[in-house]
């Protein structure tokens, strides 16, 4: 019988693994980014002078098998911040064990302690088998991205 699944805060002491697993969430956007990236957003997500950059990580039998990065921030339609989830990844080995819907469910968990009631991502519209997830768990919008 497996472990529970744990879900923590980042820490410092998980770069090396942090870093293993962004790199498979950015190799499935066919995404590369410099060092310097990963050094600023992995010192971000772990530092108390950024409280509304943050991360969690997902651990299986003490492996880190997932993460999810959420980001607060202000909107002008609305009095209380609200929380854009940036990335969300789940290690092949761990995908159909419930771990992205327990990281999504850890960031709303963390959005409504910080009374922040609006949660929000985008995905590729190829991703299929996430959009299952998000079906079940979240409502899709009616929105297009534009990006300069």
């Amino acid at each position: 019988m497996p472990t529970p699944l744990t879900i923590r805060p980042l820490q410092a002491s998980d770069k090396t693994e942090w870093r293993r697993l962004w790199t498979g969430y950015l190799e499935y956007y066919e995404t590369t980014l410099p060092d310097e990236v990963y050094h600023t957003t992995f010192q971000r997500l772990t530092s108390a002078d950024h409280p509304n950059q943050n991360g969690l990580i997902a651990l299986q039998n003490g492996q880190p098998v997932g993460l999810v990065h959420y980001i607060y921030h202000p909107h002008n339609w609305k009095i209380a911040d609200v929380c854009y989830l940036q990335d969300l990844y789940a290690d092949p080995s761990a995908r159909g064990t419930g771990v992205g819907r327990k990281l999504i469910e850890a960031v709303y968990a963390a959005a409504d302690a910080d009374d922040c009631p609006t949660v929000y991502w985008l995905t590729q519209d190829f991703n299929e088998t996430a959009r299952k997830l998000y079906d079940r768990i979240g409502t899709q919008t009616p929105f297009i991205k534009y990006a300069r």
